[in-house]
């Protein structure tokens, strides 16, 4: 009875002003989530996944556009070859992401007690379809995003951190399985 009196007792005080409520700085750039992206870490790696195959997958369909610009606003004293040279380089670097991504993904798929592989898969779908471009979209337009397009930081930070965590999650859930008895010679 008497922890009740007390409580009934501080509720009655009289209520002190609340401190100043500070606004929160705005994100950083690379902190922020993309327009249409999940915010739950698994689906956001496989829309990454998405937009980064989509974008790969683009590049035979850009790339002659993509010679043409850049032969036309050729940067002095360059050559056109070390200009899209510049584009294989993020098509290796884009692959070697995916890869990691892809890792992430089977790993959180792995720890997770239950089946989330049709949610990530909703996602990757989500993210090719920032690449998808109506009929009114000129080839040159469809070029210039595609040379100025880069996956968000976000992306990687949030892979590493699922990848860390699905292993760790991963490695708690095996070692509440009971080990297979080896077969008894007969």
């Amino acid at each position: 009875m008497t922890p009740l009196l007390i409580a009934l007792a501080l509720l009655a005080q009289a209520p002190e002003s609340p401190a100043p409520i500070e606004a929160a700085p705005p994100p950083v750039a690379e902190d922020r989530i993309p327009n249409g992206a999940p915010r739950e870490d698994y689906p956001f790696v496989a829309w990454c996944y998405g937009a980064l195959r989509g974008y790969l997958d683009m590049k035979a369909e850009v790339m002659p556009e993509v010679t043409r610009i850049e032969n036309q606003f050729r940067r002095p004293g360059s050559s056109l070859a070390d200009d899209l040279k510049v584009y294989a380089d993020m098509e290796r670097d884009g692959r070697a992401q995916l890869i990691v991504f892809q890792e992430a993904l089977t790993s959180a798929e792995k720890a997770s007690v239950r089946p989330i592989n049709a949610q990530g898969a909703m996602a990757v779908r989500q993210g090719r379809q920032t690449w998808s471009a109506g009929p009114e979209v000129t080839k040159a337009r469809k070029a210039q995003e595609w040379m100025s397009w880069t996956l968000p930081a976000r992306c990687e930070t949030v892979a590493a951190s699922l990848e860390a965590r699905s292993q760790l999650m991963g490695a708690t859930l095996r070692s509440n399985t009971q080990p297979e008895q080896p077969a008894s010679p007969e």
